[in-house]
């Protein structure tokens, strides 16, 4: 199988989707109001994840919907595991969803866009 492949599709996927915010940056998770997003969180209609509902994207304040990475979780408290697509994010940005995917029972890891894939 060819890498470049699952960016491609994962591209596809993403441009033939709208994406949706529900829960904007500074929003408070609706079930645990301690954990506030800190960029625009939401998913891809028309898509379905693991848990059932839309896949879950991360959108950049930019406004930008290239894609620039996924990240993996695994949640111990939900017992499952994600996939998250960046779209548009800034290191910075990145850095920040990396941070708030490893708190509490979460934990993630970050596989980036390869460079010429961009």
């Amino acid at each position: 199988m060819n890498p470049d492949e699952f960016w491609q599709y994962l591209e596809r996927l993403v441009a033939g989707s709208r994406v949706i915010i529900d829960r904007p940056k500074g929003s408070q998770h609706p079930h645990y109001p301690d954990i506030v997003y800190p960029l625009d969180y939401g998913y891809l209609d028309g898509t379905t994840s693991s848990d059932g509902d839309g896949i879950d994207v991360w959108a950049s304040a930019s406004g930008s919907r290239d894609l620039s990475a996924v990240i993996l979780t695994v949640d111990l408290h939900k017992r499952d595991a994600e996939i998250k697509i960046l779209l548009g994010c800034t290191e910075e940005e990145i850095q920040t969803i990396l941070v708030f995917h490893n708190e509490n029972d979460l934990r993630a890891i970050l596989v980036p866009k390869p460079k010429e894939q961009k």
